[in-house]
């Protein structure tokens, strides 16, 4: 049945540490129609230590400073974030964060009144973070990359009995970017099957197709990184993608969702009726047939355009009489057939 897919354009911290560049990214992902654009929002004395190592992908991508220094360097403040919460609301588009400390996650809710939490994949095992956030009572989106199927039920029913008001699952594969034979998206099926709840999709590959596919697998939630140029410096820039590729995603997705309203029956649409009586095929003779002659399979033609006996109704007519004379290129005709 058809239902609307969330799109949520994942600026994360591909605004280098700018509001300005920050804003850019928001009104590029209000043009692009999706539902909202989500950062991230964290203090970096509260969530890593000093000397804490780079990700692969993020030495790759942003140099060999540490962490911290890369956490720090692309911090913004809280007023910052309710700037660009008041950004958001002035071009049109939602505005989400993930708060990956209690300070964040306390200003999000406290201060700036989010109703929605987007949780990341890193604190799926956080079990006091989630106790947190349930007890703030709101809606949470928990991203699931790096866990097991046990481990998703433990945080999922954690957030529940805490007091989230709802709690929808991402399927993802955290790597940046995610090589397409690492995706198991069949797991998105898995995960609806098992918590009975709103099931999406994170995307971290490059491009658009797996978004689409798992909007087809029926993902209800599709968040996608992108930025305003993949050759900025930066951790995620490499593995988002622009302005242009988001705009068409949003058409993508939106076709999708088109293609998904069908009963699921297998039945004639009304708008192939015309085209059919146009390519179905009748039954023709090949040669001029004689009354009392056997209307053999090998003096037919299957021809266009569908004229009395449609072609399906072969085996019903096939060597029998013919009651009258008929001339050869002429549609056969129920009164030139001996039923007796």
């Amino acid at each position: 049945m058809y239902s609307k897919t969330i799109i949520i354009a994942e600026a994360g911290v591909n605004h280098n540490g700018s509001i300005d560049m920050a804003k850019k990214l928001i009104d590029a992902a209000a043009e692009s129609g999706v539902d909202y654009v989500k950062f991230q929002i964290w203090k970096t004395e509260e969530i890593l230590a000093q000397n804490a190592p780079k990700a692969k992908y993020q030495i790759e991508n942003d140099g060999q400073s540490s962490q911290y220094e890369m956490a720090k360097r692309l911090e913004l403040s809280f007023d910052d974030y309710k700037k660009l919460k008041e950004h958001c609301e002035k071009v049109g588009v939602g505005f989400l964060a993930t708060p990956d400390d209690y300070p964040s996650l306390d200003f999000l809710t406290d201060n700036l009144k989010q109703s929605i939490v987007k949780v990341g994949s890193g604190e799926v095992t956080n079990i006091p973070f989630l106790k947190r956030i349930g007890k703030k009572g709101v809606e949470v989106i928990l991203s699931t990359g790096m866990s097991s199927l046990g481990e998703v039920e433990k945080a999922y029913q954690t957030l529940l009995t805490n007091g989230a008001k709802r709690v929808s699952i991402l399927h993802c594969t955290s790597s940046y970017p995610a090589p397409f034979e690492t995706l198991n998206l069949y797991a998105i099926q898995t995960l609806k099957s098992a918590f009975k709840t709103r099931v999406g999709y994170s995307d971290h590959t490059q491009g658009t197709e797996a978004s689409v596919a798992a909007v087809a697998l029926g993902a209800e939630i599709i968040e996608k990184h992108f930025t305003l140029d993949k050759n900025l410096p930066g951790p995620d820039h490499k593995a988002s993608i622009e302005p242009r590729e988001l705009l068409l995603l949003v058409k993508q997705i939106r076709n999708i969702e088109l293609g998904l309203m069908g009963s699921g029956l297998k039945e004639i649409q009304n708008i192939e009726i015309e085209t059919k009586a146009v390519v179905t095929k009748s039954i023709y003779l090949r040669e001029n047939i004689n009354k009392g002659e056997i209307i053999s399979e090998d003096k037919m033609l299957f021809m266009r355009p569908v004229d009395e006996i449609p072609v399906q109704l072969f085996e019903h007519v096939v060597n029998r009489k013919a009651l009258n004379n008929i001339l050869a290129g002429k549609p056969l005709k129920w009164r030139d057939i001996d039923f007796s």
